[in-house]
């Protein structure tokens, strides 16, 4: 620039880049909402962990972790009953899997049956 050999000018340029990385650096470093909100989920995550493993038997997890894998809106269906259920104090005995599987019957669709014919 023809500018370049101005002093003033120089000095004024640095200031206002070390402004803008000063306000980049704000916006995206310290967000106290997004850290508290990272936070409750992580709390909450351990929470339904901590339910899962109690009444849940290991089989029964690992089960419900594959269909999670493969059908993630089944298992927050299935993981959602187990809550109410020990929510209600409505489990004797923790879940194992072939109770898991008869939970999983009710609630997975029914399928339809599909038949091809040649001629």
């Amino acid at each position: 620039m023809a500018y370049d050999g101005d002093p003033e000018l120089a000095e004024l340029r640095k200031r206002r880049m070390r402004e803008i990385q000063e306000m980049q650096a704000g916006a995206g470093g310290v967000d106290p909402y997004g850290q508290a909100q990272q936070a409750e989920m992580a709390r909450r995550e351990a929470e339904r962990a901590e339910v899962l493993r109690r009444v849940m038997t290991p089989e029964a997890r690992e089960r419900l972790g594959r269909i999670r894998l493969a059908k993630p809106d089944i298992a927050a269906a299935v993981e959602q009953q187990v809550f109410s259920l020990a929510a209600s104090g409505r489990l004797q005995r923790p879940i194992d899997d072939a109770t898991l599987r008869a939970l999983l019957e009710r609630l997975m669709p029914e399928r339809r049956e599909i038949n091809i014919t040649r001629r």
